[in-house]
């Protein structure tokens, strides 16, 4: 949600207040396994960063949140929505370097989740390839 906003994108303060969105948010009564348990799916677009790592159209994720993305900025693109419509994700358009943003939790018990597990292993080759492609002067 920072990132968009920061780049230009807005967002819906309560999603759960909108017409035709669900109610994103946990129910804090329950105990926080259950609280972060996946939830709902999201869809995933095939030209995108979470398709390639995951091979796969949906992804049952977890719901935490009242905020959502309303606008997208400009520079961004969709990775996933959510049934309703809501974007649940994205990455720059520009794929010279690696940004992915995810509304839900994927550290959250991310040793147990494969799926889970892939997106950091996205991130972390990325971090490598940037290292790998840094000019020697840059090097520490």
């Amino acid at each position: 949600q920072e990132i968009n906003v920061a780049l230009g994108g807005s967002l819906h303060q309560f999603v759960h207040r909108e017409k035709d969105f669900m109610d994103h948010r946990e129910d804090k009564s329950l105990p926080l396994d259950a609280q972060y348990a996946p939830v709902h799916p999201v869809t995933l677009k095939r030209d995108g960063v979470l398709y390639a790592a995951l091979q796969k159209r949906t992804l049952m994720v977890n719901s935490l949140h009242q905020q959502g993305i309303n606008r997208l900025a400009n520079s961004l693109q969709t990775e996933c929505v959510a049934d309703d419509g809501l974007i649940e994700g994205f990455s720059l358009r520009d794929r010279r370097r690696f940004m992915l943003g995810v509304q839900w939790h994927p550290e959250w018990q991310v040793m147990s989740n494969p799926d889970y597990q892939k997106i950091f292993d996205c991130f972390a080759r990325a971090c490598w390839q940037h290292k790998t492609d840094r000019p020697a002067s840059h090097a520490d």
